[in-house]
């Protein structure tokens, strides 16, 4: 073999080792699993965008209930309606006259969203909690149903309790 070919496939796998070593982090980082972070924004004078450790930062509350397949299954989150409020959607005493018309569009990373009403969050409306959950039965969720999704107790249609929840919307009807 010429000296020159051996000199050729040093460099190549040179630079083949070095891309790799590049590329490793990045590589890592695409198939870590994503943190949960929530957007609000729209019709509120507060746009919010959460991470898990602002999140982390609520009081959480845990709920019972028998999930789609009937399954019992015990949810800790955030009730959707404190983050509503942080953002200032009018709640409680405001909860009346024109606001009685506020939306609210939750939206997952998939492109799936789901419409509710903002007096449904309202625990002046409802005695139900809606609730922004990451972890099911101690455990955080996992990727099919997380990193956050919101749970509707009473729902006897599991439709609204959407998966990979990264946005809540506040919006005015007409």
């Amino acid at each position: 073999m010429r000296l020159v070919d051996r000199q050729q496939r040093s460099y190549a796998s040179f630079w083949s080792i070095l891309v790799l070593f590049l590329l490793a982090p990045a590589i890592v980082c695409a198939q870590a699993p994503p943190a949960a972070a929530l957007r609000v924004s729209g019709d509120v004078p507060n746009h919010l965008n959460l991470s898990a450790a602002d999140l982390a930062a609520f009081q959480p509350q845990t709920i019972h209930v028998t999930d789609e397949k009937g399954v019992p299954a015990e949810y800790s989150g955030t009730p959707v309606a404190e983050i509503l409020q942080k953002a200032g959607a009018p709640l409680g005493k405001d909860m009346k006259g024109p606001n009685m018309a506020l939306g609210v569009i939750a939206r997952a990373a998939d492109g799936y969203h789901v419409l509710f009403s903002l007096a449904e969050f309202d625990p002046a409306f409802s005695d139900r909690t809606i609730l922004l959950a990451d972890r099911r039965d101690g455990k955080p969720l996992d990727s099919r149903e997380g990193p956050l999704r919101i749970i509707v107790p009473g729902d006897k249609r599991h439709a609204r309790w959407i998966r990979g929840v990264d946005a809540l919307e506040v919006f005015k009807g007409r």
